[in-house]
């Protein structure tokens, strides 16, 4: 049963979204009360940010306005990465500037020999990163310590500059994203050798105006390995998804990262045609020298859940799957419904290009997997927590149902996708995937 307290914020934050009156509402009472309830996690978690620390710097956060928006937040980016830049004035590494000009001429072989000694405080952070890893780590390693504190700070303003860039869509969103993006490919490019990984980022035309922009991560070695395809939700990057699984990363399986169609870099709207997107994006995969294409899986991550739901169904290729806060029924109703931020609705027309709230309710309809339940002949893991308050958990029940070969795992008391349990459903995913795609492996299978 919800609260009063919680249902007279769900009316304000209504009224606000209907009278346009949001931007007014968070300059007395600030932009938290208009936020998804685990806004703060999904941040602090990718950057070992205490809760309480990153908690007080959105109660200072009063504006939506994108260079409002950008700005402040973009002021704790550029604090890290000064940070970043005297260590690596120390260490006479490139400046922190010169990491997120595109046109910079960088030796990313020796930048990653200068930080390969704390390589384990980005690859080793895992689904929820430690905010005392770094310091431990300093106290521990000495030697290595100015290398950590780069690590750590270009981490950290990476984090700040998808704070500034949430949720997209406006100038100065979009160009934080993209720096968000520069240091992240600058980080995982350099030091892949010292991870232990192939690592490429890939540009993959799929017609029209768009060209899917990702990550891949293969182990080392020239034979194809079963490869998974890992998709974020509406807001998600590139670096959001792939860094909480390089802890995963001596798995065996290679990992494809790609942002959700209508997001940020694209260009043409979200629509259940979107599917091609994936389709196509698995055709690059199938042909790719070090894919194996016959053993190809696919997780998705709250709106990626519906597309890993959605191809598990329609893509024969697929042989496994796990959804994550899957919207598959009934959430894309409770999308347009009582109690949405003015943000998220305002997010959701521009990502399906929808012109009115009544447009968007009837795209979003469209959008319902209710028919195809029945239709997802592969193994599917089905996992969220019991108590969502962002979508409808019994979007993940009825799916793992109606699934002929699903196994549903909901996480008690917990919220969307299951965040508080992060540790042990990525460990239980990369377990469900394993034991699917190297089925008739005995190398694989050794190491259940």
């Amino acid at each position: 049963m919800v609260s009063y307290p919680e249902l007279a914020k769900r009316l304000m934050v209504s009224v606000c979204a209907m009278t346009h009156t949001t931007e007014r509402a968070a300059h007395r009472f600030g932009v938290a009360p208009f936020l998804p309830t685990l806004h703060a996690d999904r941040f602090t978690q990718l950057g070992g940010i205490p809760e309480e620390e990153f908690r007080k710097q959105l109660a200072g956060c009063r504006s939506f306005e994108d260079a409002r928006w950008a700005g402040y937040w973009e002021t704790f980016a550029r604090e890290h990465l000064a940070r970043a830049d005297a260590a690596l004035s120390r260490l006479r590494g490139p400046g922190a500037q010169q990491l997120l000009d595109p046109d910079a001429a960088i030796d990313l072989i020796a930048l990653g020999d200068l930080l390969a000694p704390a390589v384990t405080i980005l690859a080793d952070r895992g689904p929820a990163a430690d905010p005392d890893a770094v310091q431990r780590f300093c106290t521990e390693h000495p030697a290595a310590s100015d290398a950590a504190i780069v690590l750590d700070g270009l981490i950290k303003a990476m984090v700040y500059e998808f704070a500034a860039a949430w949720p997209g869509w406006s100038p100065h969103r979009l160009r934080a994203y993209e720096r968000s993006h520069r240091l992240s490919e600058v980080m995982l490019t350099a030091l892949a050798p010292a991870m232990g990984v192939s690592f490429e980022t890939l540009q993959i035309p799929i017609g029209g105006t768009d060209t899917v922009r990702g990550y891949l991560m293969l182990p080392p070695g020239a034979q194809p390995v079963p490869t998974v395809l890992v998709t974020n939700g509406l807001e998600g990057t590139l670096a959001e998804a792939l860094v909480p699984l390089l802890a995963y990363r001596d798995s065996g399986m290679g990992t494809f990262v790609m942002e959700m169609p209508g997001t940020y870099s694209y260009r043409e709207p979200l629509s259940p045609a979107s599917e091609g997107v994936y389709s196509k994006v698995i055709d690059f995969l199938t042909a790719h020298p070090g894919v194996d294409g016959d053993r190809i899986g696919m997780i998705g991550f709250s709106f990626g859940g519906y597309w890993s739901t959605r191809m598990a169904a329609v893509e024969p290729r697929l042989k496994v799957a796990v959804s994550n806060g899957a919207l598959t029924h009934r959430s894309f109703g409770a999308l347009a419904s009582f109690g949405t931020p003015e943000i998220i609705v305002s997010t959701l027309r521009n990502t399906t290009s929808a012109t009115s709230m009544a447009d968007m309710s009837r795209k979003l309809a469209k959008f319902s997997l209710a028919q195809h339940y029945r239709k997802i002949q592969i193994p599917l893991l089905v996992i969220n927590g019991s108590r969502d308050t962002l979508i409808s958990t019994q979007d993940s029940i009825e799916l793992a149902i109606g699934a002929p070969h699903a196994q549903l795992v909901l996480y008690d008391g917990d919220d969307h996708c299951a965040m508080g349990h992060a540790k042990e459903w990525s460990e239980l995913s990369t377990r469900f995937l394993r034991g699917h795609l190297f089925a008739h492996d005995s190398i694989g299978a050794a190491v259940q």
